[in-house]
């Protein structure tokens, strides 16, 4: 049987890694698929680049609308990244009745419904399982092998950059800006790293994570953001004083709400640095690796490790997503895994929360003046404001604020699940107090049991 016909457009590390697995491992990825795949076509604007990485025997242009004008091609691996140029190539590749791979996470995150719905009524595939955390095959295992279940939570480390600072900061007892510059030079991290350390990179996997998990369209625009860039060596240090670490986590859950007070039913979607007990696996797992843990309600936890990135790692997951195309591109479009695992009819119209009703506890720390009824008024204010404290820690401060020099202390609490406008509600209480020297650190807390 004539092998599958590949056009890539992108040719840098993921592009060159998945050109170079395709090649080593042909003969065992034809006994999986059935036929043989091959890459016969690339397009890159630098060319001398592309024809070094890929040698001869392949068309390389510069044109990435060449590749999908080729009539002979069958798949279109978009691997340019962004979500401008790269829209508009995978719409006309679809358009053209073309099946598209793409490691895209920031174009389906925030695209991905019209993308979708285009491919469905053109009776192409979108394949992304490269899109959310690298070589790891999470998307498989919610859009199949997961599909018994109901899914009642994810919580994912998905960001190998803030991993690989954060296990940094807590080895080294580092603040972040150094460990960032260690990074970076370490290539880590990218000479802007904005969408990694402000969590727009994990929002975005978060995102899709969410839609197959709960059946809801991508939802991005409504995903709650915050990077690690706040995050000192004393409050990771206070941390594991108290048995927890800190990760930068994405996190989506299915909630019930409460009629009694008010409360709907809907998903939270958020990205933020987390406290979670050190016994977690998922708190384990240190420098550039990924992990996502999974809660199904007739398998209970499960843990997804692996790498996140990287030309090869990535390149499996793409390659898996070209086998996959290629058993099924003859099936029937109606009897294929749906894009986002529910019937594109079935989708779900649950809302995702705003952050101000999301459920969770808290580590809080205070700066304070080390004098008399200064914890008393602290804590009568949580206790106004119905908040029950897990633990308290009291720390003197490594460093003293202010030019008074007055006697100062960090107060570590702990506390029990809220909703969130309660807490912004009682720190504002807490902040305004004259005894509270600096802001107060807030940093949300997951048990994940």
């Amino acid at each position: 049987m004539k092998p599958i016909q590949v056009g890539l457009l992108g040719i840098g590390v993921v592009g060159s890694g998945t050109f170079n697995v395709l090649k080593r491992n042909q003969e065992e990825i034809k006994r999986r698929a059935g036929r043989g795949i091959e890459i016969t076509m690339v397009a890159d604007l630098d060319t001398a680049r592309a024809r070094a990485a890929v040698g001869e025997g392949v068309q390389v242009v510069n044109d990435a609308r060449a590749v999908i004008a080729n009539p002979d091609i069958d798949i279109v691996i978009e691997l340019i990244g962004g979500t401008n140029i790269a829209k508009t190539l995978v719409l006309e590749a679809i358009a053209a009745g073309k099946h598209v791979v793409t490691a895209n996470k920031a174009l389906l995150a925030v695209h991905g419904t019209e993308i979708f719905a285009a491919a469905s009524a053109r009776g192409v595939m979108v394949a992304f399982e490269a899109a959310v955390a690298g070589g790891i095959p999470i998307i498989k295992a919610l859009r199949e092998g997961l599909t018994a279940n109901r899914i009642q939570w994810i919580a994912g480390i998905i960001n190998g950059t803030t991993n690989f600072i954060l296990s940094e900061m807590r080895d080294k007892g580092l603040d972040f800006g150094v460990v960032l510059k260690e990074a970076q030079a370490l290539g880590y991290a990218e000479a802007d790293p904005t969408f990694d350390i402000e969590g727009i990179d994990a929002a975005h996997k978060a995102t899709l994570m969410s839609a197959i998990a709960f059946g809801v369209p991508v939802q991005f625009d409504k995903a709650y953001i915050e990077g690690i860039t706040k995050l000192g060596a004393a409050d990771i240090k206070y941390a594991e004083q108290l048995g927890y670490r800190i990760k930068l986590l994405g996190i989506t859950k299915r909630r019930q709400g409460d009629a009694n007070q008010g409360q709907a039913d809907g998903i939270e979607l958020r990205v933020h640095p987390c406290l979670i007990p050190a016994k977690r696996l998922i708190a384990k797992v240190e420098g550039a690796m990924n992990a996502v843990v999974v809660q199904g309600d007739a398998v209970g936890t499960t843990l997804y490790y692996g790498k996140g990135a990287g030309s090869e790692p990535t390149a499996s997951a793409v390659i898996a997503d070209l086998v996959d195309i290629t058993r099924l591109q003859s099936a029937d479009p109606h009897h294929r895994v749906p894009h986002l695992a529910f019937q594109p009819n079935a989708m779900s119209d649950l809302k995702v929360l705003p952050m101000s009703a999301v459920v969770t506890s808290y580590y809080l720390r205070l700066r304070v003046a080390d004098e008399t009824g200064v914890l008393a008024k602290v804590t009568g204010i949580l206790a106004e404001a119905g908040i029950s404290i897990d633990a308290v820690l009291q720390r003197e401060a490594d460093e003293v604020s202010g030019s008074a020099r007055v006697a100062q202390t960090d107060v570590i609490i702990l506390t029990h699940d809220c909703v969130e406008a309660k807490m912004n509600a009682a720190i504002a209480q807490m902040q305004a107090l004259p005894s509270v020297l600096e802001p107060i650190t807030r940093i949300r807390k997951e048990e994940l049991a």
